[in-house]
């Protein structure tokens, strides 16, 4: 029999030792047993030479070598598929964003140099609180103009009342009259437009019955607000830089107290969704992170995504939801039906198949499955598992994770 040169290296060591260590001639009986064992491992090593390592590699791919206790010992279970209860619940991916009523972008009203900041990113402010003051020549000149009106209407309103008076006496005519009611009603009407471009960049009554006591240059500060209750999360000016009235934003403030959860509804699901369905928000592990109601869902569905949005009004106070954050929404849709079904742990991916495993013989197999609707915990078989089948409840991923290990050749030696 001819040994190739891989086995007899392999061989050569365990002849030298049992040679080494044996006091025996060549031709003893005990010599011969070594030649013999030595002879009868190589000839082992020569079938598993022939053997097909396609074949091989093939076994190792959809099968695990299991005994009945192993598999008990490392908490693997298998029980009979069987039919179930299940609920009428879609699981469907969403979009935590703002509540659009709920932002404020906010840009000066008039032109002017930021002067001093009052909160950066991060700041949470009031409603009404000064978030920037400005230096603005426009704003000065816009005072000014007021006050100069307001000095006019004052004059012509004296006038008014004088020439009224001399009218009393028989002493003015009534021509002079009419004309002093005339130009009160022009710096009347002067007043009131000077005091509306004020109103119109926000400066209000209680500015303007101060301005005439302003100090000197007062009348050129110009104060950014904040018309909401938030948090600023952005601030995009320094300070001495030029700010124009109705530019960018030099801050946006957000309120996140309540939010929207925009869910993507496939086309073939529109049917089964409807607003005041109850809905919760998990996360990828299945925890709880808000419930509510589907307030709106919108007429029209995305040419990219194929899908259109119900929408989640969502209170938010303790901030656990993030604009931005990606959840799962589970849709109670109010339809139940007896199906087959297995835990959803059970289904596990192989080889980018859904599979259960099933017993054999000698171990455990995936088998691929078409699966359905899950809820509860538990998933549809829509096909591949037949109640009454048995199947692996507890254990999956511990026979996938063994299944890959074999697939790449660990625990193969020869």
């Amino acid at each position: 029999m001819k040994m190739n040169v891989f086995h007899a290296a392999l061989l050569s060591p365990a002849l030298l030792y049992f040679a080494a260590c044996s006091n025996d001639t060549p031709g003893s009986p005990a010599a011969n047993q070594v030649t013999l064992e030595a002879e009868d491992n190589h000839g082992r090593h020569e079938e598993a030479d022939g053997a097909d390592p396609e074949g091989d590699d093939e076994a190792a791919g959809d099968h695990v070598e299991l005994s009945s206790r192993a598999a008990e010992a490392v908490g693997i279970r298998t029980v009979e598929a069987g039919t179930g209860a299940v609920a009428g619940q879609l699981e469907l991916p969403a979009e935590i964003r703002f509540d659009a009523d709920r932002v404020a972008r906010v840009s000066p009203k008039v032109e002017g140099i930021v002067a001093k900041l009052h909160v950066g990113e991060g700041d949470t402010v009031k409603a009404g609180a000064t978030l920037a003051r400005l230096t603005s020549r426009e704003l000065a000149g816009l005072k000014a103009d007021y006050l100069n009106a307001l000095s006019a209407e004052r004059l012509a309103r004296t006038e008014l009342a004088r020439e009224e008076k001399l009218w009393q006496q028989k002493i003015t005519s009534e021509a002079d009259v009419q004309a002093a009611r005339a130009a009160y009603s022009a710096a009347n009407a002067a007043r009131e437009a000077a005091e509306n471009r004020l109103h119109a960049v926000g400066i209000g009554h209680g500015v303007l019955d101060r301005l005439d006591d302003a100090e000197d240059g007062a009348l050129a500060q110009a104060y950014v607000t904040a018309p909401i209750t938030g948090e600023v999360i952005q601030r995009s000016v320094s300070l001495g830089e030029t700010v124009s009235a109705g530019g960018e934003p030099m801050f946006v403030i957000i309120d996140d107290s309540v939010v929207w959860a925009d869910i993507a509804v496939y086309k073939e699901d529109l049917g089964k969704v409807d607003e005041g369905q109850a809905v919760s928000l998990q996360q990828d592990d299945g925890s709880m992170l808000a419930e509510g109601t589907i307030s709106t869902i919108l007429p029209v569905i995305d040419e990219t995504s194929r899908t259109a949005t119900a929408r989640v009004i969502v209170d938010n106070a303790q901030g656990r939801l993030k604009p931005g954050q990606f959840v799962t929404a589970r849709i109670e849709t109010g339809e139940t039906q007896s199906v087959v079904r297995v835990p959803s742990d059970a289904i596990v991916s192989v080889e980018d198949r859904m599979s259960v495993f099933v017993p054999t013989e000698d171990g455990f197999e995936p088998r691929e499955v078409r699966t359905g609707t899950s809820a509860g915990g538990y998933s549809e078989i829509l096909s591949g598992l037949q109640a009454g089948e048995a199947f692996v409840a507890e254990g999956a991923f511990t026979l996938k994770a063994q299944l890959e290990k074999d697939a790449f050749g660990d625990g193969h030696g020869h």
